[in-house]
């Protein structure tokens, strides 16, 4: 990954409520989500989610789909997995520690992600 898209995505995400959608987004799955969802389970109103998932489509963190007259976004793993890469690929000068990959989860099969502490 180049740096130019690493930096794209690190100020799209550097945007509470930026961060807040592309993380449902990640926890929707490969499915994603409509921008209504993401709305009301985030309380922000349509037309400002609109334009930050706009920002996360431009910075190449999530993909839109078309069906009918809905949108689906969903997170691009793929991105989000090469970030989390580059960002960790000299992690402890090269020694035994691996940085964690995210696979979404298929339908019916759980997604384990190991566990993370969270800072409170």
């Amino acid at each position: 990954m180049e740096s130019e898209h690493v930096i794209r995505g690190l100020a799209a995400l550097a945007h509470e409520a930026r961060l807040a959608a592309f993380r449902a987004l990640v926890e929707a799955g490969p499915e994603g989500a409509m921008p209504s969802l993401l709305s009301e389970r985030l309380g922000i109103p349509a037309p400002t989610l609109s334009f930050h998932l706009a920002q996360l489509k431009n910075a190449g963190l999530v993909s839109v789909r078309r069906t009918g007259r809905s949108l689906h976004y969903a997170a691009d793993y793929a991105a989000m997995n090469g970030l989390i890469a580059y960002l960790t690929e000299n992690c402890c000068a090269g020694s035994a520690c691996a940085p964690s990959v995210c696979v979404p989860a298929i339908e019916g099969v759980p997604h384990e992600a190991p566990a993370r502490s969270r800072r409170r």
